[in-house]
């Protein structure tokens, strides 16, 4: 069974930072496309960042890029999610995901993705 395992979500003050953390098995880290989504209130989920430690690729989303990092280490097997220069509509449930299959990350979304974390509260205020 597939576990990911997330954490560090919270609130904080626009121009902030924080760091979500994805813990899982080695298996699980080496060989499956990681991911981060996030869903808004009333909103769709939508892709954040993508991670293959196979090919030694990462993706993301042009709303993010420059301001995220997503973040393997192979150590820990866990998957980070650097955010910095939060702004009010980063607030959302950021979920971390895990696809079996190797595919080109940048045509990834939802549909695609295996398992899925619980999902943590990442709210930002003006």
């Amino acid at each position: 069974q597939v576990q990911l395992m997330e954490s560090g979500g919270g609130s904080v003050q626009a121009g902030g930072s924080l760091r979500l953390s994805c813990a899982m098995s080695p298996y699980i880290f080496k060989n499956y496309i990681l991911g981060w989504f996030r869903q808004a209130p009333g909103k769709e989920r939508e892709r954040v960042a993508y991670y293959y430690r196979q090919s030694g690729t990462s993706y993301y989303a042009d709303s993010v890029q420059g301001r995220f990092t997503i973040i393997g280490d192979n150590a820990k097997t866990t998957l980070y999610l650097q955010m910095y220069s939060l702004k009010p509509e980063d607030t959302a449930v950021y979920y971390c995901a895990a696809r079996e299959r190797g595919a080109l990350l940048f045509s990834l979304f939802e549909q695609d993705f295996d398992y899925w974390g619980q999902g943590t509260q990442v709210t930002v205020s003006s």
